[in-house]
């Protein structure tokens, strides 16, 4: 598990306009401050990701999530309930304000409350959501360690942040929040 240094050093990479790895609850994942168009664009580039796919956000409770989704009540119990065996992404509504480099060609954006125990204190430190996409260039397999985050990125990166993901377990599910399609399973 990281040292709280470890942590105040990612949050102080972000904060600074950075991008990271880290842990999250299957792969490492590449992440940034999502309102910092500059670094998710190093983020894209270093993927060879085109903008219009758009992202993933993560948080550590739906409270980070929420100025990202244009979303009812209802809907966010559904987000809330989650599949506690399984990490679920929702497929969400965006909010008119999202911006495009998040969305991409979308009118929605794709959230989860993260079930890494790491990942959610590195949201809670950095105080909001952050950028999660998985840390490998394109057709690379997923990095499941901080050395193969290493080897694919070298010194492209302002941090990676060492932890644990489960290398057993599956991706996470793919939902559409409002037509209830399972886009992943």
């Amino acid at each position: 598990m990281a040292t709280p240094w470890q942590l105040r050093q990612a949050v102080r990479a972000l904060r600074a306009g950075g991008v990271i790895a880290y842990p999250t609850e299957t792969v490492f994942g590449l992440g940034c401050d999502p309102l910092d168009a500059h670094a998710v664009q190093r983020v894209l580039a270093l993927k060879r990701r085109p903008l219009e796919k758009g992202l993933i956000l993560i948080g550590a409770d739906l409270p980070q999530l929420l100025p990202y989704i244009d979303v009812g009540n209802g809907a966010l119990l559904d987000i809330l309930a989650g599949t506690p065996q399984r990490p679920t992404t929702w497929i969400c509504p965006a909010r008119p304000d999202t911006p495009s480099w998040l969305r991409g060609r979308h009118p929605s954006i794709a959230v989860r409350v993260t079930g890494n125990p790491l990942t959610r204190q590195l949201c809670r430190r950095f105080g909001g959501a952050l950028v999660s996409t998985s840390a490998n260039p394109a057709a690379r397999k997923p990095a499941h360690t901080a050395l193969t985050v290493r080897h694919y990125f070298d010194e492209q990166l302002d941090y990676i942040l060492n932890g644990h993901c489960d290398i057993h377990a599956k991706p996470s599910r793919i939902v559409d929040l409002i037509s209830g399609g399972v886009l992943r399973d």
